[in-house]
């Protein structure tokens, strides 16, 4: 296994195409599949899948491809200290379920940390997701929760995936909603109250399991289900269809504005929001200072 090789099979995991490859790596199509070939056969791997509509990495391939990054880019940072080249900036990336103080986390730190020296990525996905980026070292870090529901199914991927769960907070269940809701005004709303008015999910694609979701309760038989990918979408639909979801209860009126709130559901529910690293890995010093600004929320989530 040579660090050529790995350059090679990161170049064709970005191109998704053999022949696009070949030409970025500036060697033939015939070349750099024989030396693909020679990788699969010395790991007893197989990288990549080959069909009509081009190359497609396995799910072996991912998590090779994750170390053969880790290893190229400490490559390229011995390099550019000893071999006489420009020192690249470093990187730090975070992954994380659709929660608002996660990114708030996140926009926090950047301030403070500044951009000259680092190159920052964000992450808001679905859940499984969280999980792939910290295994396959796309993140540092990956923030989501567990409760009693979802718990031993998550720690069990955590434990087969290499990863570590640490927690950050524990709170109760809200209901998210805009200020003009006809139950806004309410202490403390019930799921029968709710029935008539649609509640919203985060869509999570191939793996839609109950275990997967990121609002609590996700069993309930709820009368009016939308599902959606992305907050904003979330946020437009609570406006146009008195729609509502399941939250921690903290709110980050800095980025998404003053016009919703969070209003207590009557469950003795709760759930534990907290942040995936690999497991014996050391936290660089961004990603301490990241979870600092997440645990800043701590006195803020709503009991």
């Amino acid at each position: 296994m040579t660090l050529m090789q790995l350059k090679y099979v990161i170049t064709i995991a970005n191109a998704g195409s053999m022949n696009e490859a070949a030409r970025m790596l500036f060697i033939s199509q015939p070349t750099l599949s024989s030396a693909v070939k020679e990788l699969e056969e010395e790991t007893g791997v197989e990288l990549f899948r080959r069909s009509n509509r081009g190359i497609q990495v396995t799910p072996e391939g991912e998590e090779f491809l994750g170390y053969a990054r880790q290893v190229v880019e400490q490559y390229e940072l011995i390099e550019s200290r000893y071999g006489g080249k420009a020192q690249p900036r470093k990187k730090f990336s975070v992954s994380t379920q659709h929660y608002t103080f996660a990114v708030d986390a996140f926009v926090e730190l950047v301030k403070k940390v500044g951009m000259d020296e680092y190159e920052f990525a964000i992450h808001e996905t679905r859940t499984y997701s969280v999980i792939e980026d910290v295994k396959n070292f796309r993140s540092e870090i990956g923030i989501l929760y567990v409760n009693d529901f979802n718990s031993k199914v998550l720690r069990k991927l955590f434990h087969e995936s290499g990863l570590e769960f640490h927690e950050l907070l524990k709170c109760g269940i809200y209901v998210y909603m805009w200020k003009g809701h006809p139950l806004s005004n309410k202490k403390l709303v019930s799921l029968e109250e709710l029935a008539e008015y649609p509640c919203l999910s985060f869509e999570q694609g191939v793996y839609n399991s109950f275990y997967f979701a990121e609002e609590v309760l996700s069993t309930y038989d709820y009368k009016r289900l939308i599902k959606a990918d992305d907050r904003a979408t979330l946020l437009n639909l609570m406006v146009g269809l008195n729609a509502y979801t399941l939250c921690s209860g903290i709110i980050c009126e800095k980025l998404n504005g003053a016009d919703y709130c969070a209003v207590k559901l009557d469950s003795d529910e709760r759930m534990t929001i907290g942040y995936l690293v690999r497991k014996g890995a050391t936290v660089s010093r961004l990603g301490v200072q990241y979870i600092e600004e997440i645990s800043r929320y701590r006195d803020k989530a709503m009991s």
